[in-house]
């Protein structure tokens, strides 16, 4: 196996680079959640993320909307809607997600 560097000399590796893109505390939940149980409101991820501030959530969506992985519908009524959805781009994470997910089912301490 042939170990690719940067031109600094750091390592180049394409784990650290999905980690980049969808890694942080609550990125990869919200991912799920949207793949699971499809479009959902803003106060709908909340609800659903235990813990997660406001300002964490909006930032970890606004990430995952400018990376494409999550789409962002605002509609213009009152009160204000906003809804989230994956977007087929987003769609391709399901594989890796689906298998973290089992890998916790198996693993992890849920009672």
């Amino acid at each position: 196996m042939k170990i690719s560097t940067h031109d600094d000399g750091k390592l180049k590796c394409s784990i650290e680079y999905t980690l980049q893109k969808i890694g942080g505390k609550w990125k990869t939940v919200i991912l799920w959640h949207l793949a699971v149980d499809g479009t959902l409101r803003y106060n709908e991820l909340r609800s659903m993320l235990t813990g997660v501030t406001h300002k964490v959530l909006s930032q970890q969506l606004k990430e995952l909307e400018e990376e494409g992985f999550v789409d962002r519908k605002s509609y213009n009524t009152v009160p204000p809607r906003v809804e989230y959805s994956l977007t087929s781009f987003g769609s391709t994470l399901l594989p890796i997600l689906k298998q973290m997910h089992d890998w916790g089912t198996e693993h992890g301490d849920l009672a």
